[in-house]
């Protein structure tokens, strides 16, 4: 493992309360044990699921954008 700073920064540092709230959520739903803090006991299948269905309810709540995706047809 690296002993450098990670550079990866949030494109919305606002959001990052919203997205935590949704995550305990989502983790809820799933009967996911998700705690404040480290989660190292869950196992990577649990915390995949909630990432995954993290993503899959927010594209799911997005309209599609059916003349943007004919004009990339053209």
């Amino acid at each position: 493992m690296s002993n450098t700073k990670s550079s990866n920064q949030a494109a919305v540092p606002e959001a990052k309360g919203a997205l935590d709230r949704f995550k305990f959520e989502v983790a809820n739903e799933l009967g996911v044990p998700l705690t404040d803090g480290y989660n190292g006991n869950l196992t990577s299948k649990q915390n995949g699921s909630v990432g995954g269905y993290m993503v899959k309810k927010i594209v799911s709540e997005q309209p599609l954008n059916f003349s943007f995706m004919f004009y990339i047809m053209i």
